[in-house]
């Protein structure tokens, strides 16, 4: 029996562990898997209704790191992971994703001669800047097993030294847990009458915003820049905001609430998973700085723009629905009446996003430990 630690830290790795977990509960029998929740994202009632509806199982260990700067949570996570490693003795673990939690663990599990897989490897944005693209690149180079979503993630993975026999591309198990939900997700009505919200339009319509990333948030110019930009967009379609909590906070510590409150911007709490994907599904426009919603939008179909100078994911660029834009005014605007007036860009899904990408890392895995 072969012992497999799957790791998971914050709310983009659950939708990425779910399909892998139910895998390998379904299919292997060869494999002790057990899960490990490092406690990065500690929102308690969010990460438990993820949980509850992606179906993953509790946690076996939890080691509630809680949220601090990039170097102090990496560090905390490495001294609370050891002792797991050194107690359960895996012969490998699996990190996905690209957040401090897949590089504090994979920097434990190399020191301690365990081998590392890694689910999503060879994406960059070129931007090292972005802590993400660090762990990403650090995390690769550490890795044995480097399972990939698009093919062109192989040429930057061999760009940087690592050997095609390391490298699987097997789909992308975003989308994995995307079709396995979709049907669970309820309409747009119930989640508006839930939250007792009333589109101030007559068709219905309307677009979607995340926004959380530091670069767009913690400067306030920026900040200010971007929501009076959504308000404009909102005069033409009401704009549902979830607000993520760091990004409110720094409306309230900017004092921006009052932008919010010009135009047709209805804000409102943070959304589980499945609320979040029925509105995804139906909005007419997504507007986001999220890498794993680019993703989605791409395989149903709806129109993104993306508030970033540049992505990891360029596969939804070249193939999906998505344009890249930055925080330049004109250019969003510019992107939003396209859509509004034509539609924008319709796409394609890319090649082996299936729904079966945790079927063929399984298999892999399983023939390779």
């Amino acid at each position: 029996m072969k012992k497999l630690c799957c790791i998971v830290g914050a709310r983009p790795n659950f939708m990425k562990i779910a399909p892998i977990m139910r895998q390998l509960a379904k299919r292997v029998e060869n494999i002790d898997s057990m899960l490990v929740h490092t406690g990065q994202h500690y929102d308690e009632v969010m990460n438990s209704l993820f949980f509850q509806q992606l179906a993953i199982p509790e946690p076996d260990v939890h080691l509630e790191v809680g949220s601090s700067s990039h170097a102090i949570q990496t560090a905390e996570i490495m001294k609370r992971f050891e002792p797991v490693i050194e107690k359960e003795k895996p012969n490998a673990i699996l990190v996905v994703g690209d957040v401090n939690s897949t590089i504090a663990c994979s920097l434990v599990a190399a020191k301690q001669g365990v081998r590392i897989i890694h689910v999503e490897a060879g994406l960059r944005s070129f931007d090292r800047t972005m802590p993400e693209e660090i762990n990403r690149i650090l995390t690769d180079q550490l890795s044995d097993l480097l399972f990939i979503t698009e093919k062109d993630a192989e040429n930057n993975l061999n760009a940087e030294g690592i050997p095609s026999d390391k490298i699987h591309f097997v789909g992308n198990v975003m989308i994995d847990t995307l079709l396995h939900t979709l049907n669970e997700t309820e309409s747009e009505s119930i989640i508006f009458q839930r939250h007792n919200i009333t589109l101030p339009s007559i068709n219905n319509s309307y677009g979607l915003v995340t926004l959380h990333r530091p670069s767009n948030v913690d400067d306030p110019e920026t900040l200010h820049g971007l929501l009076d930009t959504l308000n404009l967009i909102s005069e033409k379609i009401p704009l549902i905001f979830p607000v993520h909590p760091r990004t409110a906070q720094r409306i309230y510590k900017t004092n921006l609430n009052e932008i919010l409150n010009k135009g047709r911007i209805i804000a409102m709490e943070p959304l589980g998973y499945l609320e979040l994907l029925g509105l995804m599904r139906n909005a007419k426009l997504v507007l986001t700085d999220s890498g794993g919603i680019q993703e989605e939008t791409t395989a149903l179909g709806v129109p993104c723009i993306t508030l970033r100078e540049n992505t990891e994911r360029p596969i939804t660029l070249t193939h999906g629905t998505n344009t890249l834009v930055g925080t330049n005014r004109r250019k969003i605007l510019d992107v939003a009446d396209d859509i509004l007036i034509n539609g924008g860009k319709t796409g394609r899904i890319p090649e082996a996003w299936d729904g079966h990408a945790a079927n063929r890392i399984v298999e892999i895995i399983n023939n390779w430990l």
